[in-house]
């Protein structure tokens, strides 16, 4: 379930190694930049993991450590996977990268679905504290200190030239990925994080719970369903009447957004749309007669929670 984790090893980490002497016999593409106070920095690649260094630190990003271990990240590796992966970097980058500082973590995994990877998007409302940024076949939620992002897989990986594996060529595939990208150890309340601390079991353990949870926490847009047997009187017919408007709009987050757009337009007091938005809200949650929970939202939860417990 890691993905993308980006290093920093200092020399004092690696018993004073020099990193510019030492690192550029493993590497391809080997590149050195001298700045104009005479530091010197050397660029390269390891397989598709960009690796520099310099006097006092080397770094390894911009890569995927399971695309690297696995041969692409559709796969989702185990805490094993995750030891060993690090095992064959030490030996590869000859220094001890178990001790390396981890500067961006991704947590994810790929998810074969029954519908088009738009209509589970489609489903995911707001999320508290954090913005949503929907882009055509994906959706963003940015907090602070870490970013979720669900994504069309297929099409990610045919944009970057890259062949689509044949047990999901052909197929409905979401990503669903959480990336912490600053302030590691506060985010995860430990006192550091290391390459050894990502194979730790229960930190490892807490990291799918966590990624598992933080959907879980994302809003659902449900599904809207006018059955006129349940309607008694008119506060019922209210009610049926502003899901009607909903479905107008273009559902939930359509509707809450043109309220927003309307707000900043000054057609809207803040508590006018505050209070429009909590009505819309209200009558979107399932009842029994008048909306119903999406069975896509039903399919990608149960596959959510099973990645978790295949995967610990």
């Amino acid at each position: 379930m890691i993905d993308t984790v980006n290093l920093r090893l200092t020399a004092a980490e690696a018993e004073g190694v020099s990193f510019i002497d030492e690192i550029p016999r493993y590497l391809t593409d080997v590149g050195t930049h001298q700045y104009s106070s005479g530091e010197v920095l050397i660029t390269g690649k390891l397989n598709g993991l960009t690796v520099t260094a310099n006097r006092w630190e080397m770094k390894v990003k911009d890569g995927s450590l399971c695309k690297w271990y696995l041969g692409n990240n559709y796969k989702a590796m185990s805490r094993g996977d995750v030891q060993r992966a690090f095992e064959r970097l030490s030996d590869e980058l000859h220094q001890p990268m178990s001790l390396a500082a981890v500067t961006r973590l991704d947590v994810g995994c790929t998810l074969i679905t029954q519908f088009p990877v738009a209509v589970y998007i489609n489903h995911l409302g707001g999320l508290a504290w954090a913005q949503r940024l929907r882009q055509p076949d994906s959706v963003y939620y940015k907090k602070r200190d870490e970013v979720l992002c669900f994504y069309d897989k297929n099409k990610e990986q045919r944009a970057t030239g890259e062949a689509v594996p044949d047990l999901y060529r052909d197929r409905n595939v979401i990503r669903y990925e959480q990336r912490f990208v600053h302030r590691l150890a506060s985010v995860l309340r430990v006192p550091k994080v290391t390459a050894a601390t990502l194979y730790d079991e229960g930190f490892y353990i807490a990291m799918l719970k966590r990624w598992r949870d933080t959907y879980n926490a994302i809003e659902k847009i449900n599904d809207i369903h006018f059955n006129f047997k349940v309607m008694k009187g008119v506060k019922s017919m209210n009610r049926f009447g502003l899901l009607a408007l909903v479905e107008i709009a273009g559902g939930e987050i359509a509707m809450l957004d043109q309220i927003d757009e309307a707000r900043r337009r000054g057609e809207l007091t803040k508590k006018e749309a505050h209070d429009m938005k909590q009505a819309v809200k209200r009558a979107c949650r399932v009842q029994e007669g008048v909306s119903v929970q999406s069975e896509a939202v039903k399919e990608l939860t149960k596959k959510i929670t099973e990645a978790v417990r295949n995967y610990r």
